[in-house]
Order: C-alpha cells, then structure tokens, then sequence
C-alpha cells in the first residue's frame, strides 16, 4: 500500500445541490463548481469528491439514479462535466463522484421495461415477488420508514432498502453486473478518478425473505441485514472488472462492517481504497455532550478504532458528511461553539490514521439550522419517519425534535459565501432555506483574516502535506499518548525516526500536562504556556509538536 496516491490526499466532499449557483435557479451546479476552484485549491485539497450529478427525479436528492450516463440538466451537462475535469486537472486536483449501484430509480428506463413487461431481461434487474393474497412477502422495514414492498397495479411487489421511488438491483443478475460494470469504466475512462461507493453492503440479500421475529412487533429493521454472507463474490469480481484496471481511489460507505470483515472491505488487498470509519462518526449527541465523560467515550472509541484500522488497513477519517449534522452542534455544547473549540475538533481528527475528508461548509464552522417545522425541511427519511411517527401514535414532535438535531438537512443548507443575500449562493430563491446566521458566519469573512477557521483549515492541509512530515501521516504509525488525563486527546503518528505528536485540550477549563522541548508546528491559541517543567493547555487548546514530548 506504500505508493497508494489516495492516502496523501485531503478530500474535500460537495454538495453540489448546495455548493454554489452559477445560473440564478436556485440550484447548485457544476459550473458554479468550477467557478470555485480556485478557492478549494486555496483551502489546499486534492481531492474533490461531487455528491451524485446524474439524472434524476431527485426524490432523495440525486441518490435515485434514472441515467448513470447523464448529468442531470438542474447541475448543467456532460460538457459541464468534461470542462470541470479538465479545469481541476490543471491545478492539481481529482474529482471522485458517487457510485450508487444498490439501487436505481423508478424512472430509469430498466425499471419502466420491467413494470411494462413482467417477462422482459430487465425484470431480472429488480426484485419481485409475488403471493398469494394481498400481503406483503415479508415484514421487513425500509432505511426511510415502512415496508421495504411496494406493489404494482398488476400485483406484483418490488423490494426497495430506501424509499419505494428507489428499487433495488438484483446483483444476483449476472448480466445486471455486466451492465453496472460497463458504467462504472465509462467513468474511469472519461477521467475520473474514482468513486465513493454509496450503500454497498445492501447489495447482497438473504434470498429467502422471509419474516423476522421483533421486539416490539413493529416491522424488522433492514439495516440488521447488512454485509450478508456471499456479498464479496460480488465486490470482488467489481474490483477486478473495473478498478483494478484503474489508478483510481475507492472509499465505502460500508454500514454493518466490523472488525471480522475489516481486511476484507479496506485491508491491503481489500474490495476497496477505504471505508468510512463510522465507529465513532455515529454517536448521538448527549445532553452531557461537552463533559469529560462525553469526552472520554469519544476518545475510547477512536482510539480503539485507530488501533484496529492502523494494523488492518486503512479508513477514511471525518467530522461531518451530508448525512450527518454538523460536528460543532454534534459534539459541543451551543454556547462552547467559537473559533478554539471548532479548531480543536479540527486538530483532533485531521492527522489520525487515514485520509481525511473536510465537508463543504465545515471549513468556515457552519452551524446546524432553525426548523420550524417538517414542512421547512427536504429530507425525505425526516418525512418518511415523521409520518410514520403520525401512524404508529407516536409524537410527532419528538421525530421534528431529532432532524432538528441530527438530521441531514442540516448539512445540506447552502454554503455561506458572504453576507449579501441568500449567503451568496444564488442569486434566485434557493431550494432549501438559508441559515439565518450567514452573516456572521460566510467566507468573505474569513478568508482575509489569519486568525479565522478558514485560515486555520488552510493551515492543517498545508502541515498535511509538507515534505518532511507527508510520510508521517500516510505511512506511520499512531500511538494514543496521555491517555489517563481526563478530556486531553493526544496522539503520536511516527514513521522512520520522524515523529508529530497532537494534543488537544477538551475541557472547559485549563489542564497541565508534561513539559517538552518539541517544536510547535500548529497552535490554535497565540501562546503556550510553560511554568515549573509543565505545559499549562488553556480550554479547546490544539497543539501539534514536531517529535514526541
């Protein structure tokens, strides 16, 4: 894995719904992309990885596929695409796009032919059932909320893991396979380089179908079906069909992976470059969020994940996606939200084992939105389970409490350009609400001040990739160092005699630690202060030291 160009890269991850409208629509698009580039080569990121552009109803938000060959008219064109490739190739960056090949949607032509004519070759690219009566063939509950079976007017069902306006591909088709791999090298020889590959452990399904005993007799989660046994027959021959044949970089979102099949998704020789490390990106927000306890379950399950991954393979490492909330709502508390603390959690995952990923917005310290209502809001798994929430006679307002805080809304409002209106994203009415704080928090603001997060983010890639330190942190080892000191998350990455060593302070208040006479390469504070052979780390402090202290 030592030549692997994919692990010394920062990704930058898009929205481009949401990213920036070159048009007036409303609607982020590749041109507006393209039109701000030269700000992420600023930022100093490799690596640009575009949520999905293809067409699409957009009833999840691009993740229902209806042409894989065609980039949808609200993000521009082909040509679009063709011009962004080349103007990113020519300051150095690569642009990866979404793989979405668990399912597709109910507009592509695959699936009109399979409704119209049951006996069609692409009826065998989908799932369908048929019973006797008018009851469902299992009782398994879809990603969004209900029955994973949707029945057609001829009485047939088509199995969905998402919403029904997304039915699954049979992957047990050969010629499907055929099919998705011929796309996948499209893409690769137009000049991409590579995918993150959404969903993929839903890809194998347990053929029989039948029910499942629950709990609490509502319907069996389909989510406790991922990773199923026969899935690397699948993936392996993808790998070998398509991107072995490519120097292209491949990052999983691989939910039900655990340490047993690690090796096998992201290990030397794995299905793929990487997967997302969700082990401790999914822990929900506590009312006690900014305590040392929270602090201290935080650090165990990195550390415990860092100590697996950096023997096993390796992992993609991040705050924030356009599935998650944002981390500084996610992981402190609203009024320990300022500059310190959002530098601090950026110091503290930058340099761990693995590539890191910055998510548009996250740069500049974006906040969760205000919702008001269910009605303010896109998200069609917040819609899906509030209604669900309305026919089970649960409360509502409990399902509107939770998106509201950890919903994926929130990460999907568009990105603050400036203080003029509408964030600088559109000029036309945007097609989800603004964050009222964009004034405050833009990057206009920031780029010209040297002690804003923006330049601190541009600090962090800079140190990222500097000659002498780039192997470090491809290529070493981590070590979690100070571990007995309460709320302090400190870590050593070392590689051939080099070391960089990270410490960072969560606590409210001031902590001392061991004394050293290591280098300062990064300080998020203007002093670090030394008394009696001690460092003395004022609250949210983030120090990274060249060699061990």
């Amino acid at each position: 894995m030592l030549a692997k160009w994919w692990k010394r890269v920062v990704v930058y991850q898009i929205y481009p719904k949401s990213f920036y409208d070159s048009d007036g629509d409303g609607i982020g698009d590749l041109n507006g992309i393209t039109e701000k580039l030269d700000y992420l080569k600023e930022l100093g990121v490799d690596v640009l990885w575009i949520c999905p552009i293809y067409c699409s109803p957009m009833e999840d938000n691009g993740y229902d596929i209806s042409d894989y060959y065609r980039v949808d008219p609200m993000f521009g064109s082909n040509a679009d695409m063709d011009r962004l490739l080349c103007e990113a190739g020519k300051r150095g960056m690569k642009i990866i796009l979404d793989l979405v090949v668990n399912h597709c949607s109910d507009e592509h032509a695959w699936f009109k032919k399979a409704v119209a004519d049951p006996d069609c070759e692409e009826a065998g690219y989908f799932y369908f059932k048929n019973t006797a009566d008018e009851e469902e063939p299992n009782n398994w509950c879809s990603n969004f909320g209900g029955s994973v079976w949707t029945r057609l007017a001829d009485g047939r069902w088509y199995y969905h893991t998402f919403s029904k306006k997304q039915p699954d591909l049979n992957w047990e088709n050969p010629k499907l396979r055929e099919k998705v791999y011929e796309m996948i090298n499209w893409w690769l020889d137009k000049g991409v380089a590579g995918f993150r590959v959404d969903a993929i452990t839903f890809i194998k399904k347990d053929l029989s179908f039948k029910s499942r005993a629950t709990e609490d007799g509502f319907r069996y989660p389909i989510e406790n079906l991922t990773d199923y046994p026969g899935i690397g027959g699948f993936l392996t021959e993808m790998k070998e069909k398509c991107f072995d044949k490519h120097d292209c970089m491949t990052v999983a979102e691989a939910p039900g992976v655990g340490n047993e099949t690690f090796r096998e998704y992201a290990g030397e020789d794995g299905y793929f470059s990487m997967i997302f490390d969700f082990t401790w990106e999914n822990m929900e927000s506590e009312a006690d969020k900014s305590s040392i306890e929270a602090v201290e379950r935080l650090k165990k399950r990195i550390f415990d994940s860092q100590r697996f991954v950096s023997k096993a393979g390796w992992s993609a490492v991040f705050l924030e996606n356009h599935d998650q909330s944002r981390c500084v709502n996610k992981y402190l508390e609203k009024e320990n939200i300022c500059f310190e603390s959002a530098s601090a959690l950026a110091t503290m995952y930058f340099f761990l084992y693995g590539t890191p990923f910055i998510y548009e917005g996250q740069e500049i310290g974006m906040t969760n939105a205000v919702w008001n209502s269910i009605g303010e809001m896109e998200d069609v798994r917040a819609k899906g389970k509030y209604k669900e929430a309305i026919e089970r006679r649960q409360d509502p307002q409990k399902v509107l409490e939770y998106f509201s805080e950890l919903g994926r809304d929130n990460s999907r409002t568009p990105m603050q350009w400036n203080s003029e209106e509408n964030a600088g994203f559109t000029k036309g009415r945007p097609w989800i609400k603004v964050n009222e704080n964009y004034k405050v928090i833009n990057v206009e603001e920031q780029k010209t001040r040297s002690d804003s997060l923006l330049s601190y983010y541009k600090k962090l890639t800079a140190l990222h990739h500097e000659d002498v330190y780039e192997d470090v942190f491809a290529e070493g080892s981590v070590r979690q160092i100070l571990e007995d000191v309460p709320a302090v998350f400190a870590y050593e990455r070392e590689w051939d005699g080099r070391a960089v060593t990270v410490v960072v302070n969560f606590k409210k208040g001031p902590q001392e630690i061991q004394g050293t006479k290591a280098e300062v390469l990064l300080n998020n504070h203007k002093t670090l202060c030394a008394k009696d052979g001690k460092l003395l780390l004022a609250p949210y402090q983030a120090v990274v030291f060249d060699g061990k202290i």
